[in-house]
This record gives C-alpha cells, sequence and structure tokens, in this order.
C-alpha cells in the first residue's frame, strides 16, 4: 500500500525513532520535533510509539490512498478531511482506495503528525529512517517530500482504540512557558526575567527570540562545547537562540541554560509570533518533574520514557 502525495506543504517529512547514539560524531538524532505528538498518534493504530509519521510543518498537506488502512493525526490545532468531509483529530480515521486525505494549516501548534496502522517505510540510516535533511540521512531520500512522492505502508484496516481521551489531548495555546536549569547556580539570568517572542527565524535546528537584547556576551572565540536540543545559546548580539531537534553537536556561543526533558516536546510546537518565557529550575527538580510526568502519561502511554528525550 502507498499514500501519494498531492500536496507536500511547507515541509512535511518522515520522522520516527531518533537516531541514538551518534552525537558523539557529529550525527544529531533527528526524529520528530513533537515526539509526544507522534506517540499520540501512533498509539490509536497500535504502532510502536515512535513508528515512523509523518511531521506536516504549518501548511497543511494532501494525501491520496491506494488501499484500506487507518490513519490518525495528532499535534498542531489542524482540520482533517477525507474526501472533503470533515474528521475528527485523535481519532483512529478508516481511508479506503481512491481516498483523499487532507491536513488543513496550523491554527496554533507548528506541527501536525500523521500516523498510519503498521508505519511508513523510510530509508534507514544508522538504525533510523528519521529524516535529518542538513546531511540528506533518511526519510524518503533524506529530504522533505515532494509533491508525486510514492510511500509504503502497511495495509490494514486495525485500530486499537477509536480516541484519544480528552485529557490526554495537548492544549495548543499561542504562549508557552519552558522549564529549564540556569547556567548560573542560583537559577537566576536575563533570559528567565522577561517575556520573549518567537521570531520568523524558526525551524528543526533552532528559534530566534526576540526580545531586549541580553548584555554582557562574550564577543571572542568560545571554545566549542557539546550542545544538545533544547540548549539556549546567546551570540555576541544579545538575540537567544533555543536549540530544536536537529540542533548541531556542539557550538561555540554562550550557553545559558538547558531546557529539561520533560518540557523538550513543547519546542516542537513553537511557532514565529509566540510568546515564551523561560522557568528556572534545578537539576534535581527537572528529574523530579520529568518523573512526574511519565507518571501521568503512563496509565495512556505505558513504557512512554522513551518518547521524552
Amino acid at each position: 500500500m502507498s499514500l501519494h502525495v498531492l500536496k507536500p506543504g511547507l515541509q512535511t517529512t518522515i520522522q520516527g525513532e531518533p537516531r541514538r547514539g551518534f552525537r558523539q560524531l557529529g550525527i544529531p538524532a533527528a526524529g520528530p520535533a513533537d515526539p509526544l505528538s507522534l506517540a499520540l498518534a501512533n498509539r490509536l493504530l497500535g504502532n510502536p510509539f515512535l513508528a515512523n509519521g509523518l511531521e506536516v510543518t504549518l501548511s497543511g498537506a494532501r494525501f491520496g490512498v491506494d488501499v484500506r488502512t487507518v490513519v490518525a493525526v495528532t499535534g498542531a490545532d489542524v482540520d482533517v478531511a477525507v474526501n472533503r468531509e470533515a474528521r475528527g483529530m485523535h481519532e483512529a480515521i478508516e481511508v479506503r482506495a481512491g481516498d483523499e486525505l487532507a491536513i488543513g494549516g496550523a491554527k496554533s501548534g507548528a506541527r501536525s503528525y500523521v500516523a498510519v496502522c503498521g508505519g511508513i517505510a523510510g530509508d534507514t540510516m544508522l538504525g533510523s529512517a528519521s529524516t535529518y535533511i542538513p546531511a540528506g540521512l533518511g526519510g524518503h531520500g533524506g529530504r522533505a517530500l515532494l509533491k508525486g512522492d510514492e510511500l509504503a505502508c502497511a495495509a490494514s484496516a486495525s485500530a486499537a482504540d477509536a480516541s484519544t481521551p480528552q485529557r490526554y489531548r495537548p492544549g495548543r495555546e499561542i504562549g508557552a512557558a519552558l522549564r529549564a536549569c540556569s547556567v548560573d547556580s542560583d537559577g537566576s539570568g536575563p533570559l528567565f526575567e522577561q517575556q520573549w517572542q518567537v521570531s520568523s527565524r524558526a525551524d528543526r535546528m533552532g528559534i530566534q527570540l526576540d526580545g531586549k537584547p541580553i548584555a554582557g556576551m562574550d564577543t571572542g572565540r568560545l571554545p566549542s562545547v557539546p550542545v544538545f536540543p533544547g540548549c539556549v545559546q546567546c551570540p555576541p548580539d544579545g538575540a537567544p537562540f533555543l536549540l530544536s531537534v536537529d540542533a548541531q553537536t556542539t557550538g561555540g556561543y554562550a550557553r545559558l541554560a538547558q531546557v529539561i526533558r520533560a518540557d523538550r516536546h513543547v519546542i516542537g510546537q513553537l511557532r514565529p509570533g509566540d510568546s515564551l518565557r523561560f522557568l528556572p529550575r534545578t537539576p534535581a527538580e527537572a528529574v523530579a518533574e520529568l518523573r512526574t510526568k511519565i507518571d501521568y502519561w503512563a496509565e495512556w502511554l505505558p513504557g512512554c520514557e522513551a518518547v521524552f528525550y
């Protein structure tokens, strides 16, 4: 069975399990920018939580279907339709050969996720089929999807559950608060003292934040050190960058903070114009809040530890 790409939108890629254990070789993990949303879509279909799905960015996409199967859409707030008939997010949706699945533009949030029963085939590189565009790894030829692409999927009409319970459907607001560990031992610093706005420079690599520039940044060349998704760096001009899922593995800008694992999936739903605040946490608080979050989701997503990476 296959999905036919009729309209790829701004950027639609295959994303699934991240590439774990290769950062020391300069290879980022990739994977979904919002792994929780992909897990929620796959949960409805009985797939592994991080089975390959489609990550649709901002503008929506359309697909043709050539065999009966079941799909689910989660993530950013979007309209979903089959043959122009409205369907719901967080629902197992049966589609048949000849149907057209349409994902609308994001009304809030940045990325929606389309899962197909049995998963979507992709080019496996270093143990993962997740697309990493800068190096041309994984996915469909290592790139964003184009009109006319065909994606191999399993043919199936079974689904594990009809819909996600309301309490497990994340809300999408125009602002967000991210808990982060500051490099300052007392958890203070200018990053935490103001509200920021997501700029138009925002992609899977990172997000520039608009606000009052942070003064006193080192204008020299700092030694490069390891960095991870969720790291907040600040170049000499004082405009912070929040690193996202495809972030480089090392960096030489000053590091201000690290978003805690429990909140890292939220970064994938930030869009230009969103407001953002950082809330200081100690490392011990970060560990405790991750455990609390895993405990909350475990009833619906048992074994979800791997989702919060």
